[in-house]
């Protein structure tokens, strides 16, 4: 029988990592603002703009300074303090018409984004494969502060941290053709390449959108994910749900399935 003693540190531990049933969670060296995990890469940033891969377990520093990243099948896309635009491409960041103040690559290779008016704009797979710097992205209808796409549809929430759903989003297609509201409140949402829809609300509370498949796209609720602390941003790919808490730690909570976020650019 385990002495007290044993009982209590493993208790602390559990407490250290934050393990719930379905996810096994790890700190990992470093602080970040903010990460984007997507088609088996993960990308941060820091308070200096500084950007970030996590390649062999560590973080390397990728040259260039953003204050938004994202990664996913449309390749690693950026934007800085003054919303200008970048597409990874050989090595080095190549600009792209625009302004937008966030970046979502996680589309069947269309991008999607919102400006600083919250407008919502998405660019077409034909024109994110062109690797154009002159690439023109289409107007959305409506206004969001975050949006994010997957392979089933795109998600956001608007300066009320109401969300939306935007239907009939293709590649061909990326605008959509209408919004759904969805239940609750969300100050960010994330889609991950296999569908999966993760978000926190203004508590710090993390939050999965359960029963989502291709013919139910919105799913039918809300399961709380019971981590210890407080949370600012989510970020999901291949089995791992990467955490930022609101001092901007980094947790890596991984499910079993999958663990294969060491791939090189």
């Amino acid at each position: 029988m385990p002495s007290l003693t044993m009982l209590s540190l493993l208790s602390l531990m559990l407490l250290a990592t934050g393990v719930r049933a379905d996810f096994q969670c790890t700190l990992i060296p470093g602080n970040l603002r903010q990460i984007d995990a997507g088609a088996g890469k993960v990308y941060g940033i820091n308070a200096k703009e500084e950007v970030f891969q996590w390649v062999d377990h560590q973080w390397k520093q990728i040259p260039g300074q953003l204050s938004h990243v994202s990664v996913g099948p449309a390749g690693v896309w950026g934007v800085n303090k003054a919303n200008n635009i970048y597409m990874r491409q050989n090595s080095s960041w190549m600009p792209v018409a625009g302004a937008l103040k966030q970046v979502d690559a996680g589309g069947n290779k269309f991008v999607a984004g919102v400006n600083a008016n919250d407008n919502i704009y998405c660019l077409r797979q034909s024109c994110t494969l062109a690797y154009s710097s002159a690439a023109t992205f289409t107007l959305l209808d409506g206004g969001l502060k975050y949006y994010s796409c997957g392979p089933i549809g795109c998600w956001g929430v608007n300066n009320g941290n109401y969300i939306y759903y935007r239907h009939n989003v293709k590649p061909s297609n990326c605008q959509g053709s209408h919004w759904q509201h969805i239940d609750s409140s969300l100050t960010m949402v994330e889609v991950g390449m296999d569908g999966s829809v993760f978000g926190v609300n203004s508590g710090g509370d993390v939050y999965k959108r359960e029963g989502i498949t291709e013919s139910t796209p919105t799913g039918t609720s809300w399961s709380l994910q019971d981590f210890c602390g407080s949370f600012k941003h989510v970020s999901y790919d291949a089995g791992s749900l990467w955490l930022l808490n609101t001092d901007g730690d980094i947790y890596k909570c991984s499910d079993g399935r999958n663990d294969n976020h060491n791939n090189n650019m």
